[in-house]
Order: C-alpha cells, then structure tokens, then sequence
C-alpha cells in the first residue's frame, strides 16, 4: 500500500497517464502540447516511482520519463495500446495443470510469454511451453482474456491470450534462466505462492474437465476503469 491507494492501483493510473502523453506526443507537431504531454508524463514518472519504492523515489523518477520518451513514436504506430502476451493451460490428460516458477518473482504461474512478430498467437503457445518446460503441446482452443496488471502478474499494461493445450510429448526441463521449478499440480494441490489462481483457476480446470464455456475475461469495473480491480 502507498498511502490508502493501493500499489496496484497507482501503477495503473501511472500507465494510463503515461498512455495518454505518448500517444499525445506522437500525434502532435506543436511545441506548446509537446510541452504539456511532457509534463503529464512527469506525473506519472512520480505516480509510478511512489507506488514502486515510496515517496523517497521519486527523485529516480527522471529516468523512468527518458525511458518512455524512447518509446514514443509518430502516427499510429505511436498509438499507445497494451503488450500482448499468451499463456498456455497445458494439461496432461490425467486432470493436471502444467505450472512454472518464475525466476524473475519466484511466483507459480502458467507458462506465459510475449508474442512474437511473426508467429500466430498459438505458435507463440508451443514455443514458449518449449523454452520454458520442456514439454511439447497441442492448442486446443482460447478460453480466456485477462489484463496483466489486474491479475497482478504483470507491472506494464498487457493482455493475455490463454489456450488450453495438451501435452503431446517432451519431458519436464525448465529453462536454466527464465525458471526456477516446474511441475504438473492438480487443482486441490496448487503450489505457492502463486499468482492470480483466484481468477483462472476455476475456468481452466473446468477446460480440462471437458467443459465447455465462454472466453473468461475480466468483470468490467463500474464505474468503468475506475471502479476496483
């Protein structure tokens, strides 16, 4: 918590903020807006550098504005919209869910990774399991779209693609960077800490018992955006 607003609430106010002066410097010939788009994104440096280490940040929070300066481009490619990632609901045919420590927050999770240009969003699926477990996959179908920053899995606004695979080969070899540990769980038996469960647990596991549902997305806020979550 920072304050009475949470972490997680203040880093999405940040982004969005800061969504809003890159589209607007990307669109803009006029030095006066480029002026003020500049400014905003300083408001959500600050906003960002409070939420990630405490009021005693935000003197870093300089290096944050060059880094979204960078990342400014012109046109539409200079539109601001979130990352887009996929994440694989891998089951072993005997009920299991395939899950992976992160090393980068020791966290349980699905497989996951940034989609690739090039490759369709399953292919990226089959890669990424690859890279990461060892395990070769099937896609099956999509079942869910979830917002990154609301599942608390990610710090940068992305959504999530996620595919229900099953297991066609391979054996369980995490890869020596990106994961610390590598298993398949069943629902009753979930490691921690884990991220998120509370969201996609339910629905994955009702895919690999056969069920067959709706895309699972995240409940709209209400108000919208600002409403909690």
């Amino acid at each position: 918590m920072a304050g009475d607003v949470p972490e997680k609430t203040l880093r999405r106010w940040s982004e969005a903020l800061a969504g809003v002066a890159k589209t607007g410097l990307g669109f803009t010939d006029s030095p006066y807006e480029r002026e003020r788009f500049e400014e905003v994104l300083a408001i959500a440096a600050d906003i960002r550098a409070a939420a990630d280490e405490g009021l005693e940040g935000v003197v870093d929070a300089d290096g944050v504005v060059t880094q979204w300066l960078a990342e400014v481009g012109r046109g539409v490619p200079g539109y601001q919209t979130p990352k887009v990632a996929v994440g694989a609901a891998v089951t072993d045919g005997d009920g299991r869910l395939l899950l992976i420590q992160r090393s980068d927050s020791g966290y349980w999770l699905y497989p996951t990774g940034w989609c690739d240009v090039g490759y369709s969003a399953p292919e990226v699926v089959v890669k990424e399991v690859r890279e990461e477990t060892g395990v070769l996959v099937e896609p099956v179908r999509l079942i869910g779209v979830l917002d990154g920053m609301r599942l608390g899995e990610s710090r940068i606004p992305l959504y999530s693609l996620v595919f229900l695979c099953q297991a066609v080969g391979g054996e369980l070899r995490p890869h020596p960077q990106e994961v610390l540990d590598v298993g398949w769980f069943e629902r009753d038996r979930l490691p921690s800490p884990i991220v998120g469960a509370e969201r996609w647990a339910g629905p994955i596991f009702a895919a690999i018992d056969g069920e067959v549902r709706d895309v699972f997305y995240d409940d709209l806020r209400r108000p919208v955006w600002r409403g909690e979550g």
